[in-house]
């Protein structure tokens, strides 16, 4: 009888944690996508233009960047378990916050709440599942899966509340998340403050590490602004009804788990820069089609192209970084910090040309982002052959 506490190599005392970690970023998942999926009903309600949407999106993307750093160290002060109830609240108190005013600085702080609860989360779980799992690529293949899951539910779930209100979706959200925190308050995460390992507190500088992280700096410049974004331009740009547009978003996510569960078992049996690479190339290829088609039926055709190509790059790269650092938790709290910056300039870049160019030249500046992470994966599948 299939395990998958055995498939991925963890002890049986720690399958119940792994669980747990996998349904903490399934709810985070919810949260990533309500946020896009809730901007434009949002945006016509409190009256807020393209500059600022994008704005409240890089606010979300700078709470991610600070939790994620201070993920790295709160844990030695306070332990692993109390740092991450305390920080993940974030997401709890920001989504209900935004339902709450349209005050431009409250809705600020709101959306950077939820991002200092979102990075919590990655760097929580992407530690635990790198310490737990000795088949780390595939263990971190299903973690993102676990999310892609909670992000393709939480679009229909804005679609079902906007039939009376969209406050009602990220309520929705927020007590799912509560129940998650009450989880990891029942776990067997440790609640002990982790001894630092020696070195641990030091700035990595192996080529890899940073090759690896700017990998994924810019592949979360064109995620978050693709995620963002995506519906807000389908409905604006006049290519779907809002409705669709919505659930696009969806079968994004759905196209992304699909890919990720592929990624997860084939990711062990081949070169991982190489999948890598082919995964970046396809796509930047269906990006581009994406925005360049006019035909609804190829647009849709090239969003699923996107979701299945963008679902691997992240947690693939991930798990090519060295366990020295991917089971520390300052480490991995630098790599995701650094990466998450691209994260919080691009949604904004977006908004500001939006404004200025209209909503498709807006997207269409994430193509630039998508042409440089190619070329830098190219530059590791050469390094990793040398290397080898």
């Amino acid at each position: 009888m299939f395990s998958l506490g055995s498939f991925l190599g963890v002890r049986r005392e720690n399958r119940g944690l792994l669980y747990r970690i996998y349904f903490i970023f399934f709810s985070s998942g919810m949260m990533s996508t309500l946020l896009g999926a809730v901007l434009p009903e949002m945006g016509d309600s409190y009256n807020l233009d393209y500059a600022f949407r994008g704005v409240l999106l890089s606010a979300h993307q700078i709470g991610n960047l600070l939790a994620v750093i201070a993920a790295g160290y709160i844990p030695y002060l306070i332990g692993r378990k109390k740092s991450t109830v305390i920080l993940g609240s974030g997401i709890v108190l920001g989504l209900l916050l935004m339902t709450l005013t349209g005050n431009p600085f409250l809705l600020f702080i709101a959306f950077a709440l939820t991002g200092i609860g979102r990075g919590t989360m990655s760097n929580i779980t992407n530690v635990v599942v790198g310490e737990t799992a000795e088949n780390k690529a595939a263990g971190l293949n299903l973690l993102h899966a676990s999310f892609a899951v909670g992000a393709f539910i939480a679009p229909f779930i804005t679609i079902a509340a906007i039939t009376v209100s969209w406050r009602l979706a990220p309520w929705a959200v927020a007590a799912v998340m509560l129940l998650a925190l009450v989880l990891i308050i029942l776990s067997r995460l440790s609640s002990s403050r982790p001894e630092r390992k020696k070195g641990e507190a030091g700035i990595p500088k192996s080529l890899g590490f940073w090759l690896n992280t700017f990998v994924m700096f810019f592949y979360l410049c064109a995620e978050a602004s693709l995620i963002g974004w995506l519906v807000t331009y389908f409905q604006d740009a006049g290519i779907f009804p809002d409705a669709i547009s919505t659930a696009m978003q969806s079968i994004l996510w759905i196209m992304i788990l699909a890919g990720r569960l592929v990624c997860a078992v084939i990711s062990a049996k081949v070169n991982r820069n190489i999948l890598i690479l082919i995964l970046g190339l396809l796509m930047t290829g269906f990006f581009v089609l994406m925005i360049s088609a006019s035909s609804p039926i190829v647009i849709a055709l090239a969003v699923l192209g996107v979701g299945v190509s963008m679902s691997g790059i992240y947690p693939t790269t991930l798990s090519t970084m060295e366990k020295r650092y991917t089971s520390s938790t300052v480490a991995t709290g630098i790599c995701i910090g650094t990466a998450t910056v691209g994260a919080i300039i691009m949604p904004a870049i977006v908004g500001a040309v939006a404004e200025n160019a209209g909503i498709h030249g807006g997207i269409a500046t994430i193509s630039a982002a998508l042409g440089i992470m190619v070329l830098l994966m190219i530059i590791k599948v050469v390094t990793g052959r040398k290397n080898s």
